[in-house]
């Protein structure tokens, strides 16, 4: 065969190379390997066998993308900057990867809750044996793991309105230091569409003391999205969502000071910061 002859042939291996190579491409989350961030990690050849990973004893969502394994590994708030193991399991042979977490000093907030609020800052004993209840409720949202081939990471946002509160502030409630900031708030007015940001299963619904009416969708290998606050809710547990479903409305439960939508992103029961995942919906806004 000549070399001219071989042309096409060559052209339409290369073609189906990158054709292959994009179908199995996806927007990942940003690399961000801080406390409340999100590690990017390579895990080497995807045509062999997905190897098992976890980190502080808990599994890890391991996809493949562009060819090659590849693990997003959730950073605790509370992490100390410093090297951690990653220990990465296939076929019965174990190796671990370092992972250097470096530190993020987060902003402070201050937040006066209006008048009849003040049991959100104090609870009495009543509300707090419904907080104790409650957080057997979310530990087991938070357990699950839904063993899936491919996990969407491409978020999109649930709701087109203004960011107001990012991840990881140091939060001060009346002056009284409460835990950091647990996801990204977008401020619309009461009533607007809640939409499903990627495919998922609702694991479960419900009206919490802090987070008030609020939605949990699985999206597979332990990446859980919730929706908090709410006016109404749409959806039911089990039911199946596909991107841009809608889930509810945005409202003004629980502990806030004005209508909004407060969005968390968890990763092995971990809570990271949702910009991570929404980076280039919310850069194309601005």
């Amino acid at each position: 065969m000549t070399k001219c002859s071989m042309k096409p042939y060559y052209l339409l291996a290369l073609s189906l190379f990158f054709f292959t190579a994009k179908l199995h491409a996806q927007p990942l989350p940003v690399h961000s390997p801080v406390p409340g961030g999100v590690a990017i990690l390579n895990l080497g050849d995807g045509s062999l066998e997905k190897p098992v990973v976890t980190f502080n004893d808990r599994p890890v969502l391991v996809l493949k993308n562009e060819g090659q394994w590849t693990a997003l590994v959730g950073i605790p708030l509370k992490t100390k900057p410093g090297q951690y193991k990653v220990n990465v399991r296939r076929s019965g042979e174990k190796r671990t990867l370092e992972l250097t977490v470096s530190a993020k000093e987060y902003p402070a907030q201050y937040i006066k809750l209006p008048k009849g609020k003040e049991r959100y800052v104090s609870p009495p004993p009543e509300d707090l044996a419904r907080i104790k209840r409650e957080r057997k409720i979310l530990g087991k949202i938070l357990s699950q793991w839904r063993p899936t081939d491919q996990v969407d990471t491409d978020f999109h946002l649930p709701v087109h309105g203004r960011i107001g509160s990012p991840f990881g502030l140091r939060r001060f409630f009346n002056d009284q230091p409460r835990n950091p900031h647990s996801g990204l708030d977008l401020v619309a007015p009461a009533g607007t569409p809640i939409k499903a940001p990627a495919d998922g299963i609702v694991i479960d619904r419900g009206d919490f003391f802090f987070t008030g009416n609020a939605v949990f969708l699985d999206h597979g290998q332990g990446l859980i999205s919730g929706y908090f606050h709410m006016q109404d809710i749409a959806v039911k547990p089990g039911q199946k969502v596909k991107r841009g479903d809608i889930l509810g409305t945005v409202g003004a439960t629980g502990r806030v000071t004005g209508p909004h939508l407060h969005m968390n992103v968890y990763l092995n029961r971990t809570k990271v910061d949702p910009e991570l995942f929404l980076r280039r919906y919310l850069q194309a806004k601005k």
